[in-house]
């Protein structure tokens, strides 16, 4: 099948691609990138005015299957990653069962191949059961396909079982991602120890929780010299020992979700659970230090860390409410509205921390950019368009979302997985498609 995409503007950080070009996708490859393309096609997409990607990748993804499809599944999960331009996404391991086993990762993968209508690559487990005592069959797992391996919503205190971890992950080549909480400090913490912890009389999570645990990871990775990637950093004090270990050129990666991006503690003053998160939103001093670290490379990715959760969990109230944002549907929209519009961010390495990061981290063989040859993975966006965050406009089964309600410019036109449209926005005339 042929298809053609006339003068969209493509931006690649990979390619460094920034202009005005036509696409040509056959058999779900990329075929031709030239300036102008007069070629016979059996669709041809008009892309004047949008902004052409390479699809966006998760690296960091909650699907809840198996064991909570009532929260998410890997087919609603994939829907709503489409609607959200990501064309690839790596899910928890924190299932139940937890992914800990080679036939629990096939039977994601086959799941997926099934029923999700983006790539979905697992993301299994170091320790059996994310119990922090015994290692999982970590070179197994990695036969059976997972992308990674992590005990993400625990903390691997045991530093000898983390240095054998990396260590094997490193022999494996593939990415070990840590939850950095040191669980002594947030027992009982609701929401980030401060200012508004104190007017609302809740137990706070200190950023010291986090802070030395990423030390600890730190030390780790530069005495031993195996890599490890730092999953969503919520403070000043965590950018500041990434700063330092990246000087002294230690194999550290890192990643910052969008809600730590652009929301502080503040919002939780109205008592909105679908803003309470691990780690806790945090204080304006830390969301520009996490911006300052984004935008200058320190931190390398920007990944959703989708948690969704049902809406009876999450409506007992902040306290009791479980932690996690739904965010695989919100995350473009919103950085491109709160983050580059209003304060400037740049757009090109925003696009880069969503595709080249994550792919270099996963050392993808075909994603993360637009290269003749390679698969079609692309998103198409229109920087002026609206897009309204509602219960009915949604994929995903649950709406656990601090931005329900919100309107947003910026908007995804289309996602193309392997150089299939699987998702179209409604609200484009469909003469976009001839």
């Amino acid at each position: 099948m042929k298809l053609l995409i006339k003068k969209g503007h493509l931006l690649d950080p990979a390619e460094k691609i920034d202009g005005q070009f036509d696409l040509l996708l056959v058999d779900g490859l990329v075929a031709e990138i030239k300036p102008d393309l007069e070629e016979k096609a059996d669709r041809i997409i008009k892309a004047d005015g949008f902004l052409i990607t390479p699809g966006l990748i998760d690296l960091h993804t909650h699907l809840r299957e198996p064991g909570d499809e009532q929260k998410e599944t890997i087919e609603s999960g994939g829907r709503a990653a489409a609607r959200g331009g990501f064309t690839t996404i790596c899910c928890m391991p924190n299932t139940r069962p937890v992914n800990d086993r080679s036939e629990i990762t096939r039977e994601i993968i086959d799941r997926a191949r099934k029923n999700s209508p983006v790539r979905v690559l697992p993301i299994a487990s170091v320790s059996r059961g994310e119990q922090g005592q015994e290692l999982s069959p970590m070179a197994e797992l990695a036969l059976a396909g997972a992308a990674g391996f992590s005990d993400d919503g625990q903390p691997i205190t045991n530093s000898a079982l983390m240095k054998k971890a990396m260590e094997i992950a490193a022999q494996l080549g593939l990415p070990l991602i840590d939850h950095c909480e040191e669980k002594n400090l947030t027992r009982n913490g609701v929401i980030n120890e401060g200012r508004v912890s104190r007017l609302l009389k809740l137990g706070g999570i200190p950023a010291a929780a986090e802070e030395i645990m990423v030390a600890r990871d730190i030390i780790l990775a530069k005495d031993f010299g195996w890599p490890v990637h730092l999953a969503h950093l919520s403070s000043r004090g965590s950018v500041d020992l990434l700063g330092w270990a990246k000087a002294e050129g230690v194999p550290v990666t890192a990643e910052v979700t969008p809600h730590h991006l652009l929301l502080t503690e503040e919002v939780l003053l109205t008592g909105n659970p679908d803003a309470k998160v691990n780690p806790p939103l945090r204080t304006e001093e830390d969301v520009k230090s996490l911006r300052q670290a984004l935008e200058t490379g320190l931190i390398d990715i920007i990944a959703t860390d989708h948690a969704p959760h049902t809406e009876e969990e999450k409506k007992v109230g902040l306290e009791k409410a479980p932690f996690g944002i739904n965010g695989l549907e919100t995350a473009l929209p919103s950085l491109l509205d709160l983050l580059v519009k209003k304060e400037g961010f740049p757009l090109v390495r925003l696009i880069e921390a969503l595709t080249a990061g994550p792919a270099k981290l996963l050392t993808l063989k075909s994603g993360g950019r637009i290269k003749k040859g390679q698969l079609a993975d692309l998103t198409i966006i229109d920087l002026e368009g609206k897009t309204t965050i509602s219960r009915e406009s949604m994929a995903s089964k649950s709406h656990n979302t601090p931005f329900l309600g919100a309107t947003f410019t910026g908007s995804i036109v289309m996602t193309f997985a392997s150089g299939l449209p699987v998702y179209q926005n409604k609200n484009y005339d469909k003469t976009l498609i001839t």
